[in-house]
């Protein structure tokens, strides 16, 4: 498998539904809520969630009432979740590091650590660039990221999981530049030759910064948890960065 095109890969797997499948809606749908409160979007405002999976958070914004469009490079998911589509919820096959729609949206949401999955700072860039540009000059871009700092304090190397009789054994590990996350599977007592490797890139909340200016948005303020609390480098567990885009 190309190492630039790992994601493709796992995120087609049925396998990847399988062990994520337990993630707490209830905690997504807090946060929905309480990132709502704090924006305040106007009734009917137009949102963008870039790398959507199967919908959950881009479903939870349209029974609030907003026109919302998911995308997602996945077409299982994406299959998935057109079984939603609504004359306000939208869902389309996507690459994220190409554009979509032009100065088109008032909000663009990415969520859940789905960034920094490719090879190059480039491919990166072209991302922000994708997301950027599909937000209108004054709208908002909420990114829920990991908090580097926290997460090299608390990486669990090792740990097995068990999901509708399929065992996972999970490692994890970081150099410099990266975390890593491998995935063995074994089911039916049969343990799968070949392995998924989850990989994300180490950008701290300067490389954000640096990379969110140069596509001309601004960073306006940064959440460490669900809850929204304050954001502290070593201590929160997540790292949300609200930012305007304030030039096209």
């Amino acid at each position: 498998m190309p190492e630039k095109t790992w994601f493709l890969d796992w995120f087609n797997s049925s396998y990847y539904y399988l062990l994520y499948q337990n993630r707490n809606d209830e905690e997504a749908l807090a946060f929905i809520n309480k990132i709502i409160d704090y924006l305040h979007p106007a009734p009917a405002a137009t949102m963008l969630d870039v790398a959507c999976g199967k919908g959950r958070h881009s479903k939870v914004l349209a029974d609030m009432g907003f026109d919302v469009t998911g995308i997602d490079i996945s077409l299982q998911a994406i299959n998935e979740a057109k079984k939603s589509d609504d004359e306000n919820l939208h869902f389309y096959q996507h690459d994220m590091r190409l554009p979509f729609r032009i100065n088109y949206y008032d909000y663009a949401f990415n969520l859940f650590t789905s960034f920094c999955y490719f090879r190059t700072q480039r491919e990166h860039d072209n991302a922000i660039r994708t997301i950027a540009q599909s937000i209108r000059l004054h709208g908002v871009f909420v990114m829920d990221y990991l908090n580097v700092h926290f997460e090299e304090d608390h990486l669990e190397k090792k740990h097995d999981k068990k999901v509708n009789g399929v065992r996972f054994h999970i490692s994890k590990w970081h150099n410099d530049e990266h975390f890593f996350k491998q995935i063995q599977v074994e089911e039916k007592g049969v343990v799968m030759k070949h392995l998924f490797t989850e990989r994300v890139a180490k950008f701290s909340l300067g490389d954000f910064t640096d990379m969110f200016a140069y596509q001309g948005l601004q960073i306006q303020e940064v959440f460490g948890d669900y809850q929204l609390a304050h954001y502290d480098i070593r201590k929160s567990p997540r790292m949300i960065v609200i930012a305007k885009k304030i030039r096209s």
